[in-house]
């Protein structure tokens, strides 16, 4: 169908593994007419799973997009991964969508996966729903899981709809003020969400007191539901089975009638500028406007080639259209442009606004690009989203003789696809070293290694992201000067450092008076200084949280060159850390283990010899307990292994980045002797 900007939604489905997100996904396809028969996670026949690792696995690794048609809308819809191995793609969906369904499971509850995407959800300001799966289960305790719901998220919780019949249906609790359900009468959960409507319009508040509900308007109510929404004065809570199909359609019905359409949410924080200078600007959801558009996917296929997937923000991308890249000065033609259904791509002759479309082997393409068709939308880019840290590392070289060049391509493909999947080299070890959120997330980069690309990889121990930084100002001084024959080398260079907050990470000042180093050596002073930065001065790792400031120097008028400052800003600096109390910092994960209530003892103890600091525990369902600790990330290796023996297989646990803080002196002593430096002789 040919539809408007007004007549699209944008839903990516999001929460903790397992809780049904792509069945639903499936379901909701199925509903609107976009599939035939809803495909089988355990057949390995869904539309969103099609990498042989997702079948093999059975569960989502990355985000897929699929689009379905409902009572004259236009519902884009984004599967992402509920493992938080996996969170790259999930947070970059973030961007392309409106609205973010927080699948939860009937059964389990609240779980780690859905506070974390209430979390980002609130904080990128998309409107965010709940929805209860799973509802027709024996057993599941749909009241209780309301309630806790209410308790962790607020009283802005409230249902739009209840089960009913034992989970077989649901009844509408917005439009219907009577009738049953399976918590009770419908009528008082119906002024609950009425009240809660109506109070954050005044206008709509005064007509509601002046002639009650049934006075209003059907726009007024959803105009009021909207701005309830994107101010997240109300979190709605939709009940459905996505097996039987109990309330998916009335879902569908949901997303037509009061989730916001692309002019209507929050917009999208774009900004123009660089650095400092950048400025927010609005982008208006108009057809006729220059285009605007950001890659929020990257997709690469042996066979299709790259594949960027982008949502337009304003503007009409048209096939056979010119496109320009970032600020790049030469465009590329649309000569394709496709609708995605899984793995399949559905050529199209235009995206407009509000839409998610994709173009394919564009190799300029990359994760974050704004594809616009005007050089008056340069320097334009989206505010930088925040992906986790990625903590785990392996060390990784070709099997192979002659493989090197095709490990290299392959590692910069697979980390194009993931913002959560870094690749390193060491330039002190001559290693390369990925790096991703856990020993999961890179098991599952490997086999694509091997599988996409026939790259057989030897590895090394996962090495842990350490990192060096100073507590204490102290100043460095080093003359640097070579008189071989001829023209030599000569350059001075006096600074002091100061320690910086936790994660402020560099600043490089320039305080030279009267010219005594020329301002063309300055930044052959900085890059010395950087090259500690990178390699480290006490034990090999990154140095963070430093402020570098240059007052004083000297310089030759015929020998003083770029090499010579290089040299003397690295060693000046190196001294000036010898004296500065250099400290090594390691990364601490926030830890939550949820296991059976009768292995708390030995979960408990297994963390205090950990180093581990427990910062309490919660009661869950089925007589299970949550442990929330935080862990030194290098206490972790093998924890998985040993979490699974002594819960018999019955504990599971999801790690979050928290902070660096120094590791005690008997560690770092450690390190510091383990680090062979291997500083090239001036």
């Amino acid at each position: 169908m040919s539809y408007s900007t007004r007549q699209i939604r944008n839903v990516a489905l999001a929460g903790h593994p397992g809780a049904g997100k792509t069945t639903l996904f499936e379901a909701l396809l199925h509903a609107g007419g976009a599939i035939q028969t809803a495909g089988s996670i355990e057949r390995g026949s869904t539309v969103s799973d099609f990498d042989p690792i997702e079948k093999d696995r059975g569960h989502s690794i990355d985000a897929a997009i699929a689009s379905t048609d409902h009572s004259g809308i236009h519902i884009n819809l984004i599967d992402t991964p509920g493992y938080p191995d996996f969170r790259g793609p999930t947070l970059s969906a973030l961007s392309a969508v409106e609205t973010v369904a927080i699948v939860v499971d009937a059964d389990h509850g609240i779980d780690h996966g859905t506070r974390r995407m209430m979390e980002h959800a609130k904080a990128r300001k998309l409107c965010r729903v709940l929805v209860v799966n799973k509802i027709d289960h024996p057993g599941a305790r749909l009241g209780a899981l309301l309630d806790k719901l209410r308790d962790a998220f607020g009283n802005e919780v409230l249902p739009l709809n209840l089960p009913a019949e034992g989970g077989k249906r649901v009844v509408n609790c917005f439009t219907q003020s009577s009738g049953h359900s399976d918590l009770g009468p419908v009528g008082g959960w119906h002024q609950k969400i009425i009240d809660q409507v109506v109070e954050i319009n005044e206008t709509v508040m005064d007509r509601y007191l002046d002639v009650g509900e049934a006075g209003l308007q059907g726009q007024e109510l959803h105009d009021a539901f909207e701005q309830c929404l994107r101010e997240g004065h109300l979190v709605p809570v939709c009940f459905v089975s996505a097996r039987s199909g109990a309330g998916v359609r009335e879902l569908l019905d949901v997303a037509e009638t009061l989730f916001p359409h692309p002019g209507e949410a929050n917009p999208p924080p774009f900004m123009k500028g660089v650095g400092a200078n950048a400025q927010p600007i609005t982008s208006t959801p108009d057809p006729a406007a220059h285009v605007i558009a950001d890659v929020f996917k990257i997709a690469n296929d042996p066979f299709v080639g790259k594949l960027g997937v982008f949502r337009v923000y304003q503007g009409t991308v048209m096939k056979d259209t010119q496109l320009f890249i970032d600020d790049g000065k030469k465009p590329f033609k649309v000569a394709h442009l496709f609708k995605l259904k899984g793995k399949e791509h559905v050529e199209i002759t235009q995206a407009i606004p509000g839409d998610i479309a994709a173009v394919a082997k564009i190799e300029e393409l990359h994760f974050d690009a704004v594809l616009h068709d005007s050089h008056d939308e340069d320097q334009i880019h989206l505010a930088q989203m925040q992906f986790p840290n990625p903590m785990f590392g392996l060390a990784v070289n070709a099997s192979s003789k002659g493989q090197e060049q095709k490990l290299a391509i392959a590692l910069h493909k697979l980390a194009e696809e993931d913002p959560a999947f870094h690749v390193e080299h060491n330039v002190e070890t001559n290693e390369t070293v990925i790096r991703g959120l856990s020993d999961l997330h890179l098991r599952v980069m490997l086999q694509r290694l091997k599988d996409r690309y026939g790259v057989d990889v030897t590895t090394h121990p996962p090495r842990i992201a350490y990192r060096e930084t100073v507590s204490a100002h102290a100043e460095g001084h080093y003359r640097h000067k070579k008189q071989t024959g001829g023209a030599g080398q000569f350059g001075e260079v006096f600074l002091r450092i100061e320690p910086l907050p936790r994660g402020a990470g560099f600043e490089f000042v320039d305080e030279v008076k009267g010219g005594t180093i020329p301002g063309q050596f300055l930044p052959a002073v900085e890059k010395g200084v950087r090259q500690v930065l990178s390699g480290g001065a006490v034990a090999g790792y990154p140095m963070q949280d430093v402020r570098v400031i240059v007052y004083d120097g000297k310089h030759h008028p015929v020998d003083s060159k770029e090499i010579a400052f290089v040299a003397a800003g690295r060693k000046a600096f190196l001294e000036a850390i010898s004296k500065a109390r250099p400290q090594v910092l390691e990364p601490i994960a926030d830890l939550e283990v949820t296991a059976p209530e009768q292995h708390m003892g030995d979960i408990s103890g297994g963390l205090a010899s950990k180093r581990a600091r427990i910062n309490g525990t919660d009661s869950a369902r089925g007589g299970e307990i949550v442990v929330k600790a935080q862990v030194p990330l290098s206490e972790l290796e093998g924890y998985a292994a040993e979490l699974k023996s002594v819960t018999a297989g019955r504990g599971r646990y999801a790690l979050d980045f928290s902070h660096y803080e120094p590791v005690p002196i008997q560690v770092q002593q450690k390190l510091v002797e383990a680090w062979k430096p291997r500083h090239d002789e001036d």
